[in-house]
């Protein structure tokens, strides 16, 4: 698969499908991007499990710190990797182990490692590499251009006001 850019529905449908997030490297620390995208996802209405070795046995917006993939209480729809790139090949290690195997594995921007990568694909995961599930779902449910940020989406379609959250049709509760 071509890693340089992806289809907006094949993001789409990711984001769409999962319901359940693995994220490697999550942190307590509220001002950082893997505290927000923790708390973002969480509050999308996906069940999310904070992988964090030095946090693990405590919380992170209520969701349970473990210290390993090996460590999580349920099979997991997708993994999100917050860590370095050169971290990946052993992260990648740790979910071909899994079992079992999640559909998606998701590396945050910045990241990316092409070998993992086609590994990771061989076992017929689907992989997004050097982007960041937050911002796709905020650009692909138009929230992000609220903000007037150009999300190169165009849609004549008006976002469904609800309680609480947004999700705008990409997530259905």
């Amino acid at each position: 698969m071509n890693h340089d850019s992806y289809d907006n529905s094949y993001i789409a449908g990711i984001l769409h499908s999962v319901k359940s997030v693995a994220i490697v490297g999550a942190s307590a620390n509220d001002v950082r991007p893997s505290f927000f995208v923790t708390k973002y996802l969480i509050d999308k209405g996906y069940k999310v499990f904070p992988i964090n070795p030095g946090h693990a046995g405590k919380e992170i917006e209520g969701a349970k710190v473990y210290a390993s993939l090996a460590d999580l209480p349920q099979p997991v729809d997708m993994v999100d990797i917050f860590r370095p790139s050169s971290a990946v090949p052993s992260i990648t290690d740790e979910i071909l182990a899994m079992d079992p195997l999640p559909k998606v594995v998701w590396m945050q921007l910045t990241v990316r490692d092409d070998a993992s990568a086609a590994r990771l694909e061989e076992k017929g995961i689907k992989v997004v590499m050097n982007r960041c599930p937050k911002i796709e779902y905020g650009r692909l449910s138009g929230e992000i251009g609220w903000n007037g940020v150009n999300s190169r989406v165009i849609s004549s379609k008006k976002p469904v006001m609800r309680q609480g959250f947004q999700s705008f049709g990409i997530r259905q509760r």
